[in-house]
């Protein structure tokens, strides 16, 4: 009868602690937005607006003639598929991190605000970098990627710098918590690595990714 009671208690704690948490977390979001909601409908409308030129951008990109690169790494071993460990790594640090963030809606649109100029800063080196894909390229079938060209077409010349990388890098510089910054940068290198292996980016492409991002979420902080 005790150990009913106890366990009844626990139960009814574990309960009570997790609608807290839950009020908790609801009330800091209505909090931010309700004193922020003039600067998020700009943020959310800038990025809509610049995901919708992302696309299109990447769509003329795909049709452009560029220029072929001699990775000092590509020459060195034959491509090897990664596209499930980088698809997991990339999307499930990203569902973690939000998931670590759900209390602290600055840290989030601060990183949508690095997000957007990130996107800017792509389009601008991409622009400036006509690059050929490397012709040992395993194409990297990106679902989620797939979804900006419109028409589900896989992107080969979205090359410098690393969309991947970039985004975990940005997060990155973004969060707050050390543990979880260190966290993403570890997933970044590993990203990193995994699409140089499968011939996806040139080297340098990985390697502007985190000064790109840096960045980004250097002005995103001011």
């Amino acid at each position: 009868m005790i150990v009913e009671i106890r366990g009844a208690t626990a139960s009814l704690h574990v309960a009570m602690t997790t609608n807290t948490s839950n009020r908790f977390t609801w009330q800091a979001w209505r909090t931010y937005t309700s004193q922020n909601s003039a600067q998020i409908a700009i943020l959310l409308g800038a990025l809509a607006l610049a995901l919708w030129s992302y696309s299109t951008f990447l769509t003329n990109v795909e049709a452009r003639a560029g220029i072929a690169l001699a990775d000092p790494l590509h020459v060195r071993f034959e491509p090897i598929n990664c596209t499930w460990p980088i698809f997991i790594i990339l999307y499930g640090a990203l569902v973690f991190t939000l998931v670590a963030l759900r209390t602290d809606p600055a840290t989030v649109f601060r990183a949508l605000r690095a997000y957007l100029l990130l996107i800017s800063l792509r389009i601008v080196a991409m622009w400036a970098t006509p690059f050929d894909p490397p012709a040992t390229m395993i194409p990297l079938d990106d679902p989620f990627v797939a979804l900006f060209t419109g028409n589900g077409t896989t992107l080969t010349r979205d090359l410098m710098f690393s969309g991947h990388v970039s985004v975990l890098c940005v997060v990155a510089f973004t969060v707050n918590t050390r543990w979880l910054r260190t966290a993403l940068f570890v997933c970044a290198a590993i990203v990193g690595v995994l699409v140089i292996a499968q011939h996806v980016h040139y080297t340098i492409d990985v390697v502007v990714a985190p000064l790109a991002a840096y960045a980004a979420a250097a002005v995103a902080r001011r």
